[in-house]
This record gives structure tokens, C-alpha cells and sequence, in this order.
């Protein structure tokens, strides 16, 4: 978007793509059976590039094929906007976790950009088993995902040890629904589920965000919706849920990670805290952790705790650099594309309509504000007057600039024809 905005200034940009296709967590963190805001989402990005004044240079990473000090400081460019996302996971917060990792232990991002690309042919990257019983810790947007894919996979396997094909995309419109249809009960197929822990209460989920400066009684609206949203949830995915459940230690045998002790949680100052004498172990042949993402720590940007240090107003600037900048979630940290979605309050009622299918007798909440993408929209608009009213570029370092892109565009084997890229880049059978 704020390539496209800047473009229509008459601007030229460039943009880095660290992978062959540009869809980031469109493709690689929205689960698969979004199928059709997936082609909607693809159409937009392909207009936004399509445009004149883009140069768009794929399979180039920043920090890996690109350093961010010669990029920010040595090319030339009259400004660079850092709209890399957010792509690493939190960790888990417990001491030691992270060396299980593949041991007993998953992350969020890696597991779903597996589930959505382990059926391709030329797949090549790390496989996952889901194995029933499963812990997944988190209680946002994208941890509900996470328990739906490991729900419609053990399903999935039930079913077909009955002789019963079921696709995902049948299964996602609801397992009891489905099991139905086929005269099965999901009690009989034998799948106990898998545990979804978080540490605040149901109503504190954040599945639906009250407005700005909200009044008590819209609180208690929005607490409604998140209660409604994970009621419902767990009606068609059938998983288990525990509230007020906090993290404490890790449960290893012979170099594994084979559960969690855990233990009751008190809200204090906003501050989940264990009870004492609450504590016991949750024993399971997997967990995954799901509690946000953040972004990819970068040599040259400094942080500020887990995020770039981007000073505030409407077009976040980074602290040590006048001209760079940064937009979506690499500031926002929200990493999950309906998590990023909650910043607006237009998402409760789609959430609702994504989760439930079921209608809401609240106001119309998408005319409270606007959505996600008209807020990126500012932003990006903001930029571009700011940009456009910076002196403008030589032709000398016009030409230098571009001759740099062409060279990246040609190691990436890019021609600059962006249709016949992209497909070129999309596998057959994605």
C-alpha cells in the first residue's frame, strides 16, 4: 500500500521482497481455508505492483542480502520505509524453552507456513506431526488457528479411519456439522483435543477490541463478543479451553519437552501473577506456543524492547535515522493479519461473521472507525507528503539507484515483467 501511495505521487519505489512471491502473511500466516480473502488479498498486492513508478526486486532480504547500514545510508534513496512485518515469535517465557525447540516444543509462524505449504510438490522445509492432545499457549487470533489446524488435522485422520474423506475446507465449515452429515458422532472417533491455555480470563481475549476511550458499558459489549467468539469457536472445532492458566516451567524427559507446569493466575496492575499452591503439571505430546510476534531483530535498527525503536506520530520515524521510517506491524508488532485487523473496531463484527456465522445485535461496528487498511492508507499518505516535499533526486543518482535494482532484479532472475513472474514463482499445485 505505501508502495502504491507513493507511486501515485509520482514517486518511484523499490521494493525488497524477501520472498519469490510478495503475499507475506497473507500466504504464509492466514491458514489455508481463506481461499477466497486470499485471492482477493493476491489481486490487491498484484495492482498495487503492477503500477507505474514500482520496481519491485523479490528474493532479497534485508540483512541477509541487503546490510541495512549501506541500504539506509550509502544507496542514495530518499528514504526508506521499513514495512518488513512481523515475523519472529515471542518466546515462550519460560527459561531454557527455546532448546526444544523441534523437541516437544513448535512456535506459531513456522508451524502455520508449514501447514500452508506442506501439500506443494517442491516443499522442502521442516515437517511437523499433530499429534492429538496438544498444548497450544496463547488466546489471540492466531492461536485459535493454530487449534484449528490441529483439530481439522486429527479429524481429518479419525475420519479417514472410518473410510470417510473429508476435505479441510468441508471440516473448517464445522466438525460437528460435517460428522453429521455423515451419520458419525465425534464423540465415537476417538480424538480427545487439543488444550488451548491463556493466562487472563475468557472475556479478556483479544478477539474484539472496544473503541478508543470506551465507556463500561461498551467494555462489557466487547467482552460479550470475545465470550460469544470463543463459545462458538469451540462448538465447531471441539477443542478444550482453559482460562486464568499461567506458564511456570517446563516438563522434560530424556531430552524432551513433554509438558508444562502451570498454575491458576490473579490479575494485578494488568500483570497476570500465579497463585501459590495452584501449581500442576499438564502432560502432552506436543506444545505450541502462540502468544504474538514480533519483529526480526536486524543489525543497524535498534530496539526498544522487542520492537524497533520508532518514535511516535503519524509517520513512526526511527530513532537514530532521519529517514527512515516504518509502517504496519513492523511497528505495531501484530504479526497475524487478523490480529493486525484488531487495531480497528470494524473487526469484531467480521470475526464474529468469520468464526461464528452468526449475525450481531450490537451497533454497526464498522462505522465506528476505519478499517485496518484505510488506517495504513493514512499513514502511507503521510509519508508520501513528507517524501514529496524533500528536494528530489539527481538524474546521476536516478540512474545509479536504478542500475543497483536491475543488478538485485537480475540475481533474482527477475526481467521486470511482474505478471510472468509471479507465475513463474506459484507452484501448480498451491
Amino acid at each position: 500500500m505505501a508502495a502504491e501511495i507513493l507511486a501515485d505521487h509520482g514517486i518511484r519505489v523499490a521494493v525488497f521482497e524477501q520472498n519469490a512471491r510478495p503475499y507475506g502473511k497473507i500466504e504464509d500466516g492466514l491458514p489455508l481455508w481463506h481461499v477466497e480473502q486470499r485471492k482477493q488479498e493476491y489481486a490487491r498486492i498484484d495492482a498495487r505492483l503492477r503500477k507505474p513508478g514500482v520496481h519491485f526486486i523479490p528474493c532479497t532480504k534485508l540483512g541477509r542480502d541487503v546490510d541495512f547500514d549501506d541500504l539506509s545510508k550509502n544507496w542514495g534513496f530518499s528514504a526508506v520505509i521499513l514495512a518488513n512485518g512481523a515475523w519472529r515469535d515471542r518466546n515462550l517465557g519460560v527459561p531454557g524453552a527455546d532448546q526444544y525447540i523441534g523437541k516437544g516444543l513448535l512456535y506459531q509462524n513456522p508451524f502455520i507456513y508449514w501447514y500452508n505449504h506442506k501439500n506443494e510438490r517442491n516443499y522442502s522445509g521442516p515437517r511437523y506431526e499433530t499429534p492429538d492432545g496438544a498444548i497450544v499457549v496463547g488466546g489471540g487470533l492466531a492461536s485459535l488457528d493454530v487449534v484449528k489446524v490441529l483439530q481439522l488435522e486429527n479429524y481429518q485422520r479419525a475420519l479417514k479411519g472410518r473410510g470417510i474423506d473429508a476435505s479441510v475446507l468441508e471440516l473448517e465449515k464445522g466438525i460437528p456439522a460435517f460428522c453429521k452429515e455423515h451419520g458419525v458422532r465425534p464423540e465415537d472417533l476417538g480424538v480427545k483435543g487439543c488444550l488451548l491455555i491463556y493466562r487472563r480470563r475468557e472475556q479478556d481475549m483479544p478477539l474484539a477490541q472496544p473503541p478508543d476511550n470506551a465507556t463500561p458499558e461498551q467494555i462489557a459489549k466487547t467482552e460479550d463478543v470475545r465470550r460469544k467468539v470463543l463459545r462458538l469457536a469451540r462448538d465447531k472445532y471441539l477443542f478444550r479451553f482453559q482460562d486464568r492458566t499461567l506458564t511456570t516451567g517446563l516438563i522434560v524427559e530424556n531430552g524432551r519437552l513433554v509438558g508444562l507446569k502451570v498454575a491458576e493466575s490473579k490479575i494485578e496492575d494488568r500483570r497476570a501473577e500465579p497463585i501459590r499452591g495452584t501449581e500442576r503439571e499438564l502432560r502432552a505430546p506436543l506444545v505450541i506456543s502462540s502468544i504474538g510476534s514480533v519483529p526480526e531483530i536486524l543489525p543497524g535498527i535498534s530496539m526498544k524492547g522487542e520492537y524497533y525503536a520508532f518514535a511516535n506520530g503519524p509517520t513512526p520515524r526511527h530513532t537514530e535515522h532521519r529517514y527512515v521510517f516504518g509502517v504496519g506491524n513492523v511497528v505495531t508488532g501484530q504479526g497475524n493479519i487478523r490480529v493486525s485487523l484488531v487495531h480497528s473496531q470494524a473487526v469484531t463484527k467480521r470475526l464474529v461473521d468469520e468464526y461464528a456465522r452468526v449475525g450481531t445485535d450490537t451497533e454497526d461496528l464498522q462505522s465506528m472507525t476505519g478499517s485496518a487498511e484505510e488506517r495504513a492508507a493514512e499513514r502511507a499518505e503521510a509519508m508520501a507528503e513528507r517524501v514529496e516535499a524533500w528536494p528530489p533526486l539527481s538524474p546521476e543518482q536516478v540512474a545509479k539507484l536504478e542500475e543497483r535494482i536491475r543488478a538485485l532484479q537480475q540475481r533474482a532472475g527477475y526481467s521486470g515483467d511482474y505478471d510472468a513472474w509471479i507465475k513463474k514463482v506459484t507452484p501448480p499445485d498451491l
